[in-house]
């Protein structure tokens, strides 16, 4: 309701800022609840479960994630993120991204992550994550220090990648008379 879409860039140059809480104090809360709601209408229509505030241009650490598969949404809003612990027992999940479209690889990362942050209403909170939600968390925590999934691969195949990306860009930018 009210969300607008927003532009998913690709691998930002800066990595995102702290100062959400701030912003809530000096702008009013209306800005953040705003910022949030357009990142998760965003996310849906791209279509994806996960998505940083950096990836629309937005150097802020936020994240929205929504892993239901339902026509009912559970969407889940984490505010300046902190990973407080890593288990040292890793899964694998094929991963893509919508900074990197119609890529993806398997990525190996820890199973269960705990952390801590601030919710869509600015409250500390907590969450012991594992399996895909873990996954999620890590991943989109990943791009507000300016990392891509792509990042974890051999260089090879972050190469191969690349190449397949500025390919498809050329191919984008071609005018056809």
């Amino acid at each position: 309701p009210g969300a607008a879409r927003r532009e998913v860039i690709g691998r930002g140059f800066f990595q995102a800022e702290d100062g959400i809480r701030d912003s809530w104090a000096s702008r009013g809360l209306g800005d953040v609840y705003k910022r949030q709601d357009d990142m998760l209408e965003t996310m849906y229509a791209a279509p994806g479960i996960g998505l940083a505030a950096i990836q629309v241009g937005v150097p802020k650490k936020v994240i929205v994630i929504d892993l239901s598969k339902e026509e009912k949404k559970n969407p889940l809003y984490f505010v300046n993120p902190k990973i407080i612990i890593r288990s040292k027992n890793n899964s694998t999940y094929e991963e893509g991204c919508l900074s990197v479209p119609g890529q993806f690889a398997e990525v190996d990362r820890p199973n269960q992550c705990h952390i801590k942050y601030l919710d869509y209403n600015g409250q500390n909170k907590e969450l012991k994550a594992e399996g895909l939600l873990a996954t999620c968390i890590q991943h989109e925590m990943d791009h507000l220090e300016g990392i891509l999934f792509i990042d974890y691969l051999s260089k090879l195949k972050k190469n191969f990648i690349v190449k397949k990306l500025s390919k498809r860009k050329k191919a984008l930018e071609r005018i056809v008379v």
